[in-house]
């Protein structure tokens, strides 16, 4: 196999990507929503269901070759906030805005902006929700993500199919972490110890959403 180094994606890749994602949702809306029965109001694949579906009708109406990143990210994000109903709407809407911001005009990316978006949006997502490592939420699956991406970085590693890589294991990590852990945050921290032996749903939505650009990388370029 031809040995390919990504150092950068486009518009067009982070516009295939928000799509894929959609398809990924709508494909586990089910596992989803069995998670969140457990410990929420068994609607988080349902909601994120409907929202990526209108995610993907938004961003059909536009050209990837006639916009940026930030106007894919923004659009992503304005219609998760009106869509998505519960905790996840204004989450994930956090994300992508945030995202946006540092991506305004924005026509590719490199390892390095792309780990500043992850960070600013871990950052603001704390922010607004308050929780943190250990709260059994979808931080114990960005901020594993963070600290790896930030390690490779510092360690020289701008191959983004490695980044994503690395990545996608501390996601997956941090999603399997969240099952012993005691909720302490949203609707599931009313069950008290009752939430534990259970895998956080918007963790596992968050898992799914690194494993999904690793996936797509691996599509494009090792084929």
């Amino acid at each position: 196999m031809k040995i390919i180094v990504v150092d950068k994606i486009s518009v067009s890749d982070v516009y295939n990507i928000i799509l894929k994602y959609k398809d990924t949702i709508v494909n586990n809306e089910k596992y989803l929503t069995d998670l969140d029965a457990a410990i929420g109001d068994a609607d988080h694949g349902i909601n994120m269901s409907r929202g990526f579906t209108q995610v993907a009708d938004k961003l059909k109406m536009i050209d990837p070759q006639n916009s940026d990143i930030g106007t894919i990210l923004m659009t992503t994000a304005t219609v998760i906030m009106e869509a998505v109903g519960g905790a996840s709407g204004p989450l994930y809407g956090t994300l992508f805005l945030t995202m946006s911001t540092d991506t305004t005009g924005a026509k590719e990316i490199d390892a390095e902006k792309i780990v500043k978006m992850f960070e600013d949006s871990l950052k603001a997502i704390m922010d607004l929700g308050g929780a943190k490592p250990g709260d059994k939420t979808m931080v114990d699956v960005l901020y594993p993500v963070v600290e790896q991406m930030k390690k490779d970085l510092n360690s020289k590693i701008t191959d983004l199919l490695v980044l994503f890589r690395d990545a996608k294991n501390a996601a997956e990590n941090g999603m399997k972490s969240t099952i012993p852990l005691v909720a302490k945050k949203g609707r599931a921290s009313y069950l008290g110890e009752r939430s534990a032996n259970h895998q956080d749903p918007g963790a596992t939505s968050s898992y799914l959403l690194i494993n999904t650009i690793y996936e797509y990388l691996v599509e494009k370029y090792q084929k």
